[in-house]
Protein backbone atom coordinates (compact mmCIF):
# COMPACT_ATOMS: atom_id res chain seq x y z
CA UNK A 1 0.00 0.00 0.00
CA UNK A 2 2.88 2.45 0.82
CA UNK A 3 4.45 1.62 -3.00
CA UNK A 4 1.07 2.62 -4.61
CA UNK A 5 0.80 5.84 -2.41
CA UNK A 6 4.65 6.68 -3.13
CA UNK A 7 3.75 6.31 -6.94
CA UNK A 8 0.88 7.99 -6.88
CA UNK A 9 2.24 10.67 -5.13
CA UNK A 10 5.00 11.10 -7.61
CA UNK A 11 2.69 10.76 -10.30
CA UNK A 12 0.57 13.87 -8.74
CA UNK A 13 3.70 15.98 -7.66
CA UNK A 14 5.05 15.74 -11.33
CA UNK A 15 1.61 16.09 -13.06
CA UNK A 16 1.65 19.16 -11.40
CA UNK A 17 4.90 20.65 -12.10
CA UNK A 18 4.43 19.56 -16.06
CA UNK A 19 1.40 21.84 -15.77
CA UNK A 20 3.37 25.04 -13.66
CA UNK A 21 3.87 28.22 -15.35
CA UNK A 22 1.63 27.26 -17.94
CA UNK A 23 -1.19 30.10 -19.27
CA UNK A 24 -3.80 27.17 -18.57
CA UNK A 25 -4.49 24.48 -16.43
CA UNK A 26 -7.39 23.35 -17.70
CA UNK A 27 -9.74 24.74 -20.90
CA UNK A 28 -10.45 28.08 -21.73
CA UNK A 29 -9.70 31.52 -22.33
CA UNK A 30 -9.97 35.25 -21.29
CA UNK A 31 -12.65 35.95 -23.34
CA UNK A 32 -14.94 33.14 -22.11
CA UNK A 33 -13.94 34.06 -18.54
CA UNK A 34 -15.21 37.47 -19.68
CA UNK A 35 -18.28 35.99 -21.23
CA UNK A 36 -19.51 34.17 -18.31
CA UNK A 37 -19.03 37.25 -15.93
CA UNK A 38 -21.48 38.86 -18.39
CA UNK A 39 -23.81 36.28 -17.65
CA UNK A 40 -23.81 36.43 -13.82
CA UNK A 41 -25.64 39.70 -13.76
CA UNK A 42 -25.22 43.02 -11.86
CA UNK A 43 -22.57 43.06 -8.90
CA UNK A 44 -21.48 45.23 -6.49
CA UNK A 45 -18.80 47.95 -7.24
CA UNK A 46 -15.96 45.99 -5.45
CA UNK A 47 -17.30 42.04 -5.39
CA UNK A 48 -16.19 39.75 -2.98
CA UNK A 49 -15.11 36.67 -5.07
CA UNK A 50 -13.95 33.13 -4.12
CA UNK A 51 -12.20 31.28 -7.08
CA UNK A 52 -11.94 27.68 -6.45
CA UNK A 53 -9.28 25.67 -7.67
CA UNK A 54 -7.87 28.61 -8.61
CA UNK A 55 -4.19 27.41 -10.27
CA UNK A 56 -1.90 30.11 -10.45
CA UNK A 57 -4.24 31.95 -10.96
CA UNK A 58 -5.60 33.39 -14.59
CA UNK A 59 -9.02 34.43 -13.19
CA UNK A 60 -8.15 35.45 -9.87
CA UNK A 61 -6.12 38.11 -11.57
CA UNK A 62 -8.46 39.07 -14.32
CA UNK A 63 -11.13 39.93 -12.49
CA UNK A 64 -8.97 41.58 -9.84
CA UNK A 65 -7.48 44.14 -12.63
CA UNK A 66 -10.90 44.44 -14.91
CA UNK A 67 -13.89 44.22 -12.25
CA UNK A 68 -12.19 45.43 -8.76
CA UNK A 69 -12.95 42.34 -7.06
CA UNK A 70 -11.38 41.39 -3.97
CA UNK A 71 -10.89 37.62 -4.60
CA UNK A 72 -9.79 34.79 -2.27
CA UNK A 73 -8.09 32.45 -4.32
CA UNK A 74 -7.90 29.02 -3.29
CA UNK A 75 -6.02 25.66 -4.18
CA UNK A 76 -4.16 22.73 -2.78
CA UNK A 77 -1.11 23.20 -4.66
CA UNK A 78 1.20 25.94 -2.87
CA UNK A 79 3.33 26.62 -5.70
CA UNK A 80 0.09 27.68 -7.48
CA UNK A 81 -0.37 30.01 -4.77
CA UNK A 82 2.90 30.79 -5.09
CA UNK A 83 3.14 31.67 -8.63
CA UNK A 84 -0.21 33.79 -8.00
CA UNK A 85 1.12 35.88 -5.33
CA UNK A 86 4.47 36.55 -7.23
CA UNK A 87 1.88 37.27 -10.39
CA UNK A 88 -0.21 40.07 -7.81
CA UNK A 89 2.65 41.61 -6.80
CA UNK A 90 3.97 42.17 -10.03
CA UNK A 91 0.96 43.51 -11.51
CA UNK A 92 0.04 45.85 -8.21
CA UNK A 93 -2.84 43.42 -7.01
CA UNK A 94 -1.27 42.20 -4.18
CA UNK A 95 -3.76 44.03 -2.24
CA UNK A 96 -6.76 42.78 -4.10
CA UNK A 97 -6.17 38.73 -3.57
CA UNK A 98 -5.74 36.52 -1.26
CA UNK A 99 -4.09 32.82 -1.71
CA UNK A 100 -6.01 29.91 0.69
CA UNK A 101 -3.89 26.74 0.77
CA UNK A 102 -6.58 24.28 1.21
CA UNK A 103 -9.66 21.48 -0.12
CA UNK A 104 -12.08 23.39 -2.12
CA UNK A 105 -14.95 20.39 -0.55
CA UNK A 106 -14.30 21.52 2.64
CA UNK A 107 -14.30 25.46 2.86
CA UNK A 108 -13.82 27.23 6.28
CA UNK A 109 -15.81 30.76 5.06
CA UNK A 110 -19.58 31.68 6.81
CA UNK A 111 -22.72 31.22 4.59
CA UNK A 112 -23.12 34.62 2.15
CA UNK A 113 -19.09 35.40 1.84
CA UNK A 114 -19.01 35.67 -1.79
CA UNK A 115 -20.89 37.82 -4.32
CA UNK A 116 -18.96 35.91 -6.77
CA UNK A 117 -18.29 32.24 -6.64
CA UNK A 118 -15.99 30.61 -9.57
CA UNK A 119 -14.96 27.23 -10.70
CA UNK A 120 -12.91 27.15 -13.76
CA UNK A 121 -11.72 23.43 -14.91
CA UNK A 122 -12.12 22.65 -11.21
CA UNK A 123 -15.09 21.11 -10.28
CA UNK A 124 -14.69 17.21 -11.61
CA UNK A 125 -12.13 17.02 -8.77
CA UNK A 126 -15.29 17.04 -6.44
CA UNK A 127 -17.41 16.27 -8.61
CA UNK A 128 -20.49 18.23 -9.94
CA UNK A 129 -23.26 17.80 -7.92
CA UNK A 130 -21.17 17.63 -4.32
CA UNK A 131 -19.83 21.38 -5.91
CA UNK A 132 -23.34 22.25 -5.90
CA UNK A 133 -24.32 21.46 -2.56
CA UNK A 134 -21.37 22.47 -0.98
CA UNK A 135 -20.69 25.71 -2.55
CA UNK A 136 -24.21 27.14 -2.99
CA UNK A 137 -24.61 28.30 0.99
CA UNK A 138 -21.51 30.49 -0.22
CA UNK A 139 -23.22 33.01 -2.27
CA UNK A 140 -24.77 36.00 -0.97
CA UNK A 141 -28.23 37.20 -1.98
CA UNK A 142 -28.30 38.55 -5.91
CA UNK A 143 -24.69 36.75 -6.17
CA UNK A 144 -23.93 34.02 -8.35
CA UNK A 145 -22.07 30.55 -9.21
CA UNK A 146 -19.79 30.38 -12.09
CA UNK A 147 -18.45 26.86 -12.92
CA UNK A 148 -17.43 24.98 -15.68
CA UNK A 149 -17.99 20.95 -16.12
CA UNK A 150 -16.64 18.86 -18.68
CA UNK A 151 -19.46 17.13 -20.35
CA UNK A 152 -20.51 14.79 -23.50
CA UNK A 153 -21.94 16.48 -26.58
CA UNK A 154 -22.74 13.31 -28.36
CA UNK A 155 -25.75 11.14 -27.11
CA UNK A 156 -23.85 7.80 -28.16
CA UNK A 157 -19.88 8.65 -27.45
CA UNK A 158 -17.65 6.12 -29.05
CA UNK A 159 -16.23 3.26 -26.81
CA UNK A 160 -12.89 4.65 -26.90
CA UNK A 161 -13.70 7.63 -25.32
CA UNK A 162 -16.08 6.42 -23.11
CA UNK A 163 -13.43 4.05 -21.37
CA UNK A 164 -10.77 7.36 -21.16
CA UNK A 165 -13.83 9.52 -19.40
CA UNK A 166 -15.02 6.19 -17.52
CA UNK A 167 -11.47 5.62 -16.07
CA UNK A 168 -10.93 9.56 -14.98
CA UNK A 169 -14.29 11.19 -14.52
CA UNK A 170 -16.73 8.20 -14.54
CA UNK A 171 -19.58 11.04 -13.11
CA UNK A 172 -19.27 12.76 -16.62
CA UNK A 173 -22.84 13.16 -18.02
CA UNK A 174 -24.55 15.34 -20.63
CA UNK A 175 -25.65 19.03 -20.36
CA UNK A 176 -29.29 18.12 -20.17
CA UNK A 177 -28.58 16.02 -16.81
CA UNK A 178 -26.30 18.86 -15.44
CA UNK A 179 -28.57 21.31 -16.17
CA UNK A 180 -31.44 19.07 -14.38
CA UNK A 181 -28.84 18.68 -11.38
CA UNK A 182 -28.37 22.64 -10.94
CA UNK A 183 -32.37 22.80 -10.95
CA UNK A 184 -32.63 20.25 -8.38
CA UNK A 185 -29.78 21.62 -6.28
CA UNK A 186 -32.05 24.36 -6.15
CA UNK A 187 -30.18 26.99 -8.41
CA UNK A 188 -31.94 29.51 -11.19
CA UNK A 189 -29.78 28.98 -14.49
CA UNK A 190 -28.88 32.43 -15.57
CA UNK A 191 -26.63 31.05 -18.69
CA UNK A 192 -25.23 28.04 -20.35
CA UNK A 193 -22.33 28.58 -22.38
CA UNK A 194 -20.51 25.66 -24.58
CA UNK A 195 -17.02 26.56 -24.68
CA UNK A 196 -15.21 26.92 -27.93
CA UNK A 197 -12.62 24.62 -29.47
CA UNK A 198 -9.81 27.25 -28.89
CA UNK A 199 -10.38 26.93 -25.62
CA UNK A 200 -9.03 23.57 -25.89
CA UNK A 201 -6.26 24.55 -27.91
CA UNK A 202 -4.85 27.29 -25.34
CA UNK A 203 -4.47 24.59 -22.87
CA UNK A 204 -3.35 21.80 -25.09
CA UNK A 205 -0.90 23.45 -27.17
CA UNK A 206 1.28 25.22 -24.49
CA UNK A 207 1.10 21.63 -22.40
CA UNK A 208 1.87 19.70 -25.65
CA UNK A 209 5.11 22.00 -26.38
CA UNK A 210 5.74 21.44 -22.32
CA UNK A 211 5.71 18.01 -22.30
CA UNK A 212 8.28 17.70 -25.65
CA UNK A 213 10.84 19.30 -24.03
CA UNK A 214 9.93 17.84 -20.32
CA UNK A 215 12.80 14.75 -19.27
CA UNK A 216 11.13 11.85 -18.49
CA UNK A 217 13.51 10.42 -15.77
CA UNK A 218 12.43 12.58 -13.04
CA UNK A 219 10.28 10.54 -10.61
CA UNK A 220 6.82 9.49 -11.85
CA UNK A 221 6.95 11.97 -15.17
CA UNK A 222 7.17 9.12 -17.72
CA UNK A 223 3.80 8.05 -15.93
CA UNK A 224 2.48 11.70 -16.23
CA UNK A 225 3.59 12.45 -19.36
CA UNK A 226 2.09 9.12 -21.16
CA UNK A 227 -1.23 10.46 -19.09
CA UNK A 228 -0.90 13.98 -20.88
CA UNK A 229 -0.43 12.82 -24.62
CA UNK A 230 -3.45 10.34 -24.44
CA UNK A 231 -5.06 13.23 -22.93
CA UNK A 232 -3.88 15.15 -26.24
CA UNK A 233 -4.78 12.42 -28.59
CA UNK A 234 -8.62 11.85 -27.15
CA UNK A 235 -9.46 15.39 -27.41
CA UNK A 236 -7.90 15.33 -31.10
CA UNK A 237 -9.87 12.46 -32.56
CA UNK A 238 -12.95 12.38 -30.49
CA UNK A 239 -13.53 15.98 -29.21
CA UNK A 240 -16.58 15.96 -31.17
CA UNK A 241 -17.85 14.05 -28.49
CA UNK A 242 -17.29 15.83 -25.00
CA UNK A 243 -16.74 19.08 -24.12
CA UNK A 244 -16.92 22.13 -21.09
CA UNK A 245 -19.86 23.92 -20.77
CA UNK A 246 -19.59 27.03 -18.45
CA UNK A 247 -22.76 27.52 -16.27
CA UNK A 248 -24.04 30.63 -14.46
CA UNK A 249 -26.24 29.73 -11.29
CA UNK A 250 -27.86 31.75 -9.06
CA UNK A 251 -29.15 30.28 -5.87
CA UNK A 252 -33.41 30.25 -6.36
CA UNK A 253 -34.32 31.29 -2.57
CA UNK A 254 -31.75 34.43 -2.58
CA UNK A 255 -32.53 36.78 -6.17
CA UNK A 256 -32.00 39.69 -4.22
Amino acid sequence: MTDNHDVMTAFMTAFMTLHGGLPRQGPGSDATTRHLLSLAGPLPPRPRVLDLGCGPGRVSLLLAAEIGAEVTAVDLYAPFLAELRSAAEARGLSGSIRTVEGDMGELPFPDGSFDLVWAESSAYSIGFDTALSKWRRLVAPGGALVVTECEWTSDQPSLAARAFWDRNYPAMRGLSENTAAALAAGYDVLGVYAQPESDWDEYYVPLGARADATDPATPGMEQALAFTREEISMRAEHGTEYGYTGYVLRPADRLS
